[in-house]
């Protein structure tokens, strides 16, 4: 079993059942979101809140924290781009193993400390 954490995208699509996840089985692995995923969902999709089925959804995630240290630390790196700092460093913070997402910037880092960035899980 590992501990993986959905990127933004990837978290999206899971919970928006946009098919774009077809193959990649969570259900043997401890998932771990970020709250700022939560965010960006709610904002991109214009859900009103109370939002059942994402209430529902996220009971079956880990939610990390967002706080001061992850924030300082994001907007220093490792990218360009203080979303994807964020989702690292949480990542890493919540003892990842692996970072489940499309995003082929972040893809071709490959490691982020013990953390390996996969498009799939096999």
């Amino acid at each position: 079993m590992a501990k993986i954490f959905l990127d933004t995208n990837t978290c999206i699509d899971l919970i928006e059942s946009r098919g774009k996840l077809q193959g990649i089985h969570l259900q043997d692995h401890e998932v771990v979101i970020s709250p700022l995923s939560i965010h960006i969902l709610i904002y991109v999709t214009r859900k009103k809140i109370p939002y059942p089925t994402l209430s529902r959804l996220i009971k079956l995630f880990s939610v990390t924290i967002f706080d001061q240290s992850i924030c300082d630390r994001s907007l220093i790196g490792p990218t360009k781009d203080f979303k994807d700092n964020a989702q690292l460093h949480s990542a890493s913070d919540a003892g990842c193993d692996l970072f489940l997402t499309r995003d082929k910037r972040l893809l071709s880092l490959q490691f982020f400390g013990a953390m390996k960035m996969v498009k799939e899980l096999n």
